[in-house]
């Protein structure tokens, strides 16, 4: 992830969900060489460790140094701090060379990128032929109730001065983000994969989700508490008692594509 979440970098990496480990069994199942891969966005790792077991080393990029600091280690991840202040020569060279990635992996990421450049990186490092990339995201927690899924999107509305330019891919899953590679099953430009991902939740693990995204730490800054009392009591009521677990369901939706051969 990019800036703002410098500053919340520990609770990004307590409150964001772990991806199910047959998500990475299914991409690396796609490239016939398994040597690298490369983590664009890697945050503190969490889709790092998935690829991890399925390819002999793992480029871990981001943009955020705070991050990157909080980074899960592994003996085949490389953290590496990429600034903004990169040319696409300086990255294609740093991740590793021209034909050099077998599977490009971007985590509830991409909507934070230079979007033509990064897909221009990605031509070049791809190895020709078999190299793959492939980009997932998710949006709200639904399945707790209608009353709480109302006011999940309430808050979402109040939110949205605050979100950096690109959410709006996130909000739309997908289906309106460029994605100019030839699919491979899962999933196409205009027509995302939809994925499942449930996740055991506390109130307050919940709040949690809330709290770490980019949105609410840009609101705080300015002085905006997105989250006050009467709000948090308004999602409390309808969650159940506080101490409740819930299972709950993520709005997932993945693309996966190769270069045109």
């Amino acid at each position: 992830m990019a800036g703002p979440y410098d500053k919340q970098a520990k609770l990004y990496l307590e409150a964001r969900p772990q991806y199910p480990s047959d998500w990475y069994s299914m991409l690396s199942a796609l490239t016939p060489c398994r040597a690298t891969a490369w983590d664009v966005g890697t945050g503190n790792g969490q889709a790092a460790l998935g690829v991890a077991e399925h390819y002999d080393q793992v480029i871990a990029t981001d943009i955020s140094k705070g991050q990157l600091e909080l980074g899960i280690p592994h003996p085949r991840i490389r953290y590496l701090h990429t600034p903004a202040s990169l040319s696409e020569n300086e990255l294609v060279d740093l991740v590793g060379g021209e034909g050099s990635i077998d599977l490009v992996v971007v985590a509830t990421a991409i909507h934070w990128f230079d979007i033509p450049m990064f897909y221009g990186v990605v031509r070049r490092v791809l190895r020709k032929p078999g190299g793959v990339i492939a980009v997932w995201g998710y949006s709200d927690v639904i399945g707790v109730n209608p009353e709480f899924d109302a006011l999940q999107i309430r808050y979402r509305e109040s939110a949205m001065p605050f979100w950096s330019a690109g959410v709006e891919y996130i909000f739309e899953e997908y289906r309106n983000l460029p994605f100019p590679f030839r699919s491979v099953g899962l999933g196409e430009e205009g027509n995302p994969k939809k994925l499942s991902l449930t996740r055991e939740l506390s109130f307050g693990s919940f709040l949690d989700v809330l709290r770490s995204s980019s949105a609410a730490g840009s609101a705080r800054e300015k002085g905006v508490d997105l989250l006050p009392e009467e709000v948090v009591g308004g999602l409390e009521a309808a969650w159940g008692r506080p101490d409740l677990v819930r299972t709950v369901r993520y709005n997932v939706f993945m693309i996966a594509g190769k270069l045109e051969e």
